[in-house]
């Protein structure tokens, strides 16, 4: 049975086939004009590529290459970034297969789903567990309507998908055991769980089966014996005249011929066919599949004295606890010698990006503090020698199936970071330009413990009470808050811009993250390291400003692992809180009913509920309460956006007294920060999308006496540097992924008055007396990251000095910049003209006025 959805929720089209039969979809929406090259109904080239090797900070997934054509083995979060790291066109993919239903395998659908839509592609095949189309379901829910995308789902049920080029059986394969998800599962506390319910409608009962998975077994087409042309003439064939050409076409569909009343079979025409070579994917998560593994037909026909051909190659997405294990060892040794094995897991090296590697590498170079060292994420351990020998997974390894079967590591990415710091060395003026600044930063006076002391207990406002030691020595050495920019791109991850994601860490123990976009845990695992669980244990509150794909798809794989930290590191499970938007609870709740538990990681409060004025059941002012104090906070308070539905900004007050406020995605809106999506001279797109473009969120700065801005959330046209905003960039900074912001152990007296309005959705800051040179502490306005936030005014100045070597190293990048822009305003006005002549009753003597002009320009370049 073949399922097609369209993104249009209400209705479903289903369109059903008869079950068994090899399912040949339309190629509509691919943008191809002809699928199969022409006389050849095989594919000339064919490999397998890693892309995500499935190493924690990105799940196993494998994509097949035949000629044009793509076929992608799970979509897990990340997977497109990865995708456009290496170039690869999403048009060109034809099909995803999964494995099972879990976050692993199926958090990077809805980005890919909304980036097809974006390049006008029509659709796909997804095949797989049953539960697919509850997920799509609820994808197309989340994300919108998505009317020109047609989603058809093939469940396992319909194993044979079969085309031109490749044909792949679905295996399913049932764990003996019926436990749940392996993940912990605590509960969290009962109110907070009735909530989650009540909030929720359309709640369907538990379809979710983690007792199965999916293997695939996928066999290239055989390659068509060649035309032998003696033996044609020999029997008379018209060879070498048109006549022969019907002959052809019947030998190419695999028929025989007839010819003055006599069949000739195509054997005696042709010389053998080669067969096409197979490959095995498969997908063993726990020891309760391996003996359903071990004794599943199917696959057994493909080992030794098997009565199928041997495959080329297995692919293992098997956790190294399951591999080394004595059963699954076995089982591997069934299989000839000639078979290659490629192992996917824990213990495969993550993916380098080299573009976002050699940027970090580069920015680190010109200021090591504020931009830290990628450091890449690796398992504890070394993983035990197999009896098998075996393969371990590299990002863009190939395994090349036609025209000769080899591995080929030539495309895996080299990195080396002392080429790319030479190519940074080697900027004209840049070296002078950094040692000018950290002649700056080494002049400034380090003040003495008695004067962080003394400025510690300034900071608590009047009246309140004392600091205990914890937050006394939070204020004095550990420099909170930590800002770090996990993510600054938009609408899609990009090779040197993930989507929106900062981490802010307000005290040893607890930190807060100002959305999730996809790929936020794979940027903490890059940020942090083998600290990665130790941050996500603090992590205490997520806030979501709104329900676009790019401020969200990251929050289940941070709850997922936030839960398996806790179990790692032996702590108490304590759900996290998330303020966001109620109807994220409806999406949460499908996931948690089809595909893997989640729902129990969570404290739900709905940001509508932290409004000024807003109505408040007993459970709801529990929960804020429990939220404020877990994090030190006197206030958190939200206000509706200008954006899209349910879109908030919030505002927050810790007990230190300092204060940050988030706009997240907003048009142009007094007193409140907005972001920087678009670049200049594109203020009718931002209107569109309902953002601001950099010169509106720069004036919203200046409107509020904001001493600095800072720029973020960037649009991918943008991947390196954005526009420098020419009258006013002193007071402006951009932001990097991995960039970090500290507030230094240095403290001085300020009157400020900072009032927060929600019932007008504004924010008013008043500066008075402000007494201190040039490390005093002022609020500062941060575009849509981070606002009104008390940060040292040294480290704005430091980035605000910055960014002269900035624009000597990405000058090459600027100058192109402007000159696309150069050629976008002269489009705009000949566009604009074109259409005032048409209009205009002297059309004819000013198109001619205009070709006169036009060529006095030309002869005058000459």
């Amino acid at each position: 049975m073949l399922t097609r959805l369209r993104g249009a929720l209400s209705p479903f089209r289903i369109a059903l086939m008869e079950t068994g039969q090899a399912c040949k979809p339309s190629n509509v929406g691919l943008r191809r004009k002809c699928w199969v090259p022409k006389g050849q109904p095989f594919a000339a080239e064919m490999y397998l590529q890693v892309l995500g090797s499935g190493s924690r900070d990105s799940g196993a997934a494998l994509m097949l290459h035949a000629d044009g054509n793509r076929y992608l083995f799970n979509c897990g979060e990340g997977t497109q970034r990865l995708m456009t790291e290496q170039r690869l066109k999403l048009s060109q993919t034809r099909n995803i297969f999964l494995t099972r239903m879990c976050w692993e395998t199926v958090g990077g659908l809805t980005g890919m789903f909304l980036s097809l839509k974006e390049i006008e592609s029509t659709g796909c095949v997804v095949s797989g567990p049953l539960e697919l189309e509850h997920l799509l379901q609820g994808i197309f829910s989340l994300a919108g309507q998505l009317p020109e995308l047609e989603i058809e789902i093939q469940p396992y049920t319909d194993p044979l998908y079969k085309d031109e080029y490749v044909s792949v059986t679905q295996v399913p394969l049932f764990s003996e055991s019926k436990a749940k998800s392996p993940s912990p599962s605590p509960v969290s506390e009962p109110s907070s769980q009735q909530q989650m319910l009540r909030r929720s409608p359309n709640i369907q009962k538990t379809n979710r089966d983690p007792s199965l998975v999916v293997a695939y077994v996928c066999q290239a087409t055989p390659k068509l014996g060649n035309f032998q042309v003696a033996k044609a003439k020999a029997m008379g064939l018209p060879v070498g005249t048109p006549d022969i050409k019907p002959f052809i076409v019947d030998l190419k569909e695999g028929k025989s011929v007839m010819f003055n009343g006599r069949e000739i079979p195509r054997e005696e025409l042709c010389t053998p066919d080669i067969p096409g070579p197979a490959f095995l994917v498969i997908d063993c998560p726990s020891e309760d599949f391996i003996k359903p593994l071990c004794t599943n037909h199917t696959l057994k026909s493909h080992q030794t004295d098997g009565s199928k051909e041997a495959p080329a190659l297995v692919v293992h997405m098997t956790p190294e606890s399951v591999l080394t294990s004595q059963e699954y060892q076995s089982w591997m040794k069934r299989f000839p010698s000639s078979t290659e094995h490629l192992v996917m897991n824990e213990h495969s090296c993550g993916p380098l990006m080299t573009k976002s590697h050699k940027l970090q590498t580069q920015l680190h170079f010109i200021h090591p503090k504020i931009f830290p060292k990628i450091q890449p994420y690796k398992e504890e351990g070394t993983p035990a020698p197999l009896d098998v020998p075996c393969i371990r997974a590299e990002y863009s390894l190939q395994y090349r199936l036609r025209p000769t079967i080899k591995w080929q590591r030539n495309p895996i990415p080299d990195s080396d970071p002392e080429e790319f710091i030479k190519d940074v060395a080697e900027v004209p003026n840049l070296l002078q330009e950094l040692e000018e600044c950290r002649k700056f930063e080494s002049s400034e006076p380090v003040s003495t413990a008695t004067d962080r002391k003394r400025g510690a207990l300034e900071m608590v406002p009047r009246g309140g009470e004392a600091p205990d030691e914890l937050l006394l020595t939070d204020l004095l050495y550990r420099q909170f808050p930590e800002v770090v920019f996990l993510g600054t791109g938009s609408a899609k991850p990009a090779s040197r811009r993930n989507v929106s994601g900062i981490l802010v860490s307000i005290s040893p123990s607890q930190s807060l993250l100002l959305d999730c976009g996809e790929g936020t845990f794979g940027q903490l695992c890059r940020h942090y390291g083998n600290d990665t669980d130790e941050m996500l244990c603090k992590l205490s509150t997520i806030f979501v400003s709104h329900l676009h794909a790019d401020h969200h798809m990251g929050l289940i794989q941070l709850l997922v692992q936030r839960g398996r930290a806790l179990t790692r590191l032996k702590k108490k499970h304590s759900p996290v809180f998330l303020v966001a938007p109620s109807p994220i609870m409806t999406w949460l709740n499908r996931y948690h009913m089809q595909c893997e538990e989640v729902t129990h990681h969570i404290s739900f409060i709905p940001a509508i509920k932290l409004c000024h004025g807003s109505k408040k059941y007993a459970a709801d002012s529990d929960l804020i309460q429990k939220l404020l104090k877990k994090n030190q906070l006197s206030k958190f308070q939200t206000c509706l956006a200008r954006h899209c539905a349910s879109s908030f900004c919030c505002s927050i007050d810790h007990v230190s007294g300092w204060k940050l406020v988030y706009s997240g995605d907003t048009m142009p809106c007094e007193g409140l920060v907005s972001i920087a999506t678009l670049g200049d001279g594109m203020e009718h797109e931002a209107t569109l999308k309902k953002h601001s473009t950099m010169s509106q969120a720069i004036n919203i700065g200046r409107k509020m006496n904001a001493q600095y801005t800072v720029l973020t959330h960037f649009s991918s046209r943008y991947s390196k540097i954005p526009p420098f905003y020419q009258s006013d960039n002193n007071k402006v900074v951009f932001a990097f992924d991995h960039m970090r912001v500290r507030r230094v152990p240095r403290f001085f007296q300020i009157n400020k008055c900072t009032v927060f309005n929600p019932q007008m959705h504004k924010v008013t800051v008043l500066l008075e007396n402000v007494t201190a040179s040039n490390s005093y502490y002022i609020t500062i306005l941060i575009s849509h990251t981070i606002s009104l936030a008390q940060i040292c005014l040294k480290d704005f100045k430091i980035l605000n000095l910055l960014l002269r070597p900035m624009r000597t190293f990405f000058a090459a990048v600027i100058e192109e910049m402007e000159e696309r822009r150069l050629r976008m305003d002269r489009r705009r006005v000949s566009r604009s003209f074109a259409e005032e002549l048409q209009s205009s009753p002297n059309a004819k003597r000013k198109r001619e006025e205009m070709e006169l002009r036009n060529a006095a320009k030309q002869l005058k370049a000459n």
